[in-house]
C-alpha cells in the first residue's frame, strides 16, 4: 500500500508539474487582435477594407486599389507568431513580418512576407517567405515546391517563428519553410505585423480574406 501511495503522489506531482508548465508557457503568449475591435492596428496603403465579424477581422478588395495592409502598432523583432487564416480561392495573400514604410509611416509597407493563397488543383506556394517591395522572393527557387498542405475554402493554421536571421514556418503543422536570410535581418531586423488584402484586375472581385486567433510570443534575446 505504501509503495502504491507513493507511486500515486508521485505521478500526481509529474501531472501537476506538466499542467503548470504547459500553463505557463501559454501565458507568454499574447492575442493582439481583441475579437471586437481593431484597436492596435492601423491601416496602410491601398483602400481595402478591413472589419471585425464574429470575432475575424475581415478583408475585402476594392477594385482600382494597390496592396492594402492592416498593420500592428507594436513592433517585434525575434518572436513566435500564431494564426489562422482563410482565403477566396481567387485571392492571393499574405502576412508581412518586421516589416516597415519607407519615407514616413504613409510610405509603401515593405519587408518580409508569409504567403497566403489556395493549393488549387496542382498545389502553390503558401508559407514561403517573399519580400514585399523589398527584393521578391526570399526562399529560393528551388525549394519552392508547391504543395497542398493549405486547404482551400478552410481555416488554416499558421506557425511562424523568427530567430534571428533564421525564419521558419508551418500550414496545420507541417513545416514549410527553414530559411536563413542575413541580409534580410540586417535591412529588417524590427518592425510590424501586417496584413495584406492584395490588388486585384480591373473587372474582378470583390474577394475577401479573413485572420483569427492571431497571437504572439516575444523572444527575448539571451
Amino acid at each position: 500500500m505504501k509503495k502504491h501511495r507513493i507511486l500515486t503522489l508521485a505521478l500526481a506531482a509529474v501531472i501537476g508539474s506538466c499542467a503548470y508548465a504547459d500553463h505557463h508557457a501559454k501565458k507568454k503568449f499574447v492575442s493582439i487582435f481583441d475579437g471586437k475591435t481593431l484597436e492596435g492596428w492601423t491601416q496602410r496603403n491601398g483602400t481595402a477594407t478591413y472589419e471585425v465579424k464574429d470575432g475575424t477581422i475581415v478583408g475585402t478588395t476594392k477594385a482600382g486599389s494597390p496592396n492594402s495592409f492592416l498593420c500592428s502598432n507594436k513592433l517585434y523583432g525575434d518572436f513566435e507568431l500564431l494564426f489562422e487564416v482563410k482565403v477566396h480561392n481567387s485571392l492571393n495573400s499574405g502576412v508581412q513580418i518586421r516589416s516597415q514604410t519607407k519615407d514616413g509611416p504613409k510610405g509603401r509597407v515593405n519587408g518580409p512576407q508569409v504567403e497566403i493563397e489556395s493549393s488549387g488543383a496542382k498545389g502553390a506556394e503558401s508559407g514561403y517567405l517573399y519580400g514585399e517591395a523589398a527584393g521578391g522572393w526570399m526562399t529560393p527557387a528551388d525549394k519552392r515546391k508547391p504543395h497542398k498542405h493549405f486547404k482551400d475554402g478552410e481555416w488554416n493554421k499558421y506557425r511562424v517563428l523568427a530567430e534571428g536571421a533564421r525564419i521558419q514556418t508551418w500550414i496545420n503543422g507541417n513545416q514549410i519553410s527553414d530559411l536563413v536570410d542575413e541580409g534580410k535581418l540586417k535591412t529588417h531586423p524590427k518592425g510590424f505585423i501586417g496584413l495584406q488584402v492584395h490588388s486585384i484586375r480591373k473587372g474582378s472581385g470583390p474577394y475577401d480574406v479573413a485572420w483569427r486567433n492571431l497571437k504572439i510570443r516575444v523572444i527575448k534575446k539571451k
